[in-house]
């Protein structure tokens, strides 16, 4: 796997622009941690709602964030546009894992992640095959 600090945009077949907001600075000038892993959250799920064709919300089978992680190599600031990469690493029958990054105005990524979903039922909270369309999507990643 490449190094993430080695990631560019055109190691993506996704990209997403996101803009910060002001208040995603905290009190330290630039963008909290925490607004990291909202901005993950957004990429995947809009660009999943995109790509389906389907308000994810509605279907019987939901994926819930199971494990994330972000790797931070610098800083992000408002009023920048932050471009989102998303990537498949792994799909299974239930799970997904998602390779992201986040891109400042600079080439290297001011930060790396993943995200893993597993679907589950809605009502029961007992894993389930991915939905049919939310698969197709992720095919194309």
């Amino acid at each position: 796997m490449t190094d993430p600090k080695q990631l560019r945009r055109s190691d993506f077949r996704v990209l997403r622009e996101l803009p910060t907001r002001w208040s995603d600075d905290d009190t330290y000038g630039h963008v909290n941690n925490v607004v990291h892993y909202l901005m993950f959250d957004t990429a995947v799920n809009g660009w999943l709602i995109e790509a389906s064709g389907v308000d994810i919300r509605t279907l019987p089978a939901i994926g819930l964030v199971v494990e994330t992680s972000c790797q931070y190599f610098a800083e992000l600031r408002f009023p920048e546009v932050v471009t989102a990469g998303l990537g498949l690493e792994r799909l299974g029958t239930s799970s997904v894992v998602y390779r992201l990054a986040l891109f400042g105005a600079r080439e290297t990524p001011a930060a790396a992640g993943r995200f893993v979903h597993v679907y589950v039922d809605r009502d029961t909270r007992a894993p389930v095959p991915i939905p049919a369309q939310v698969r197709d999507a992720l095919s194309r990643l």
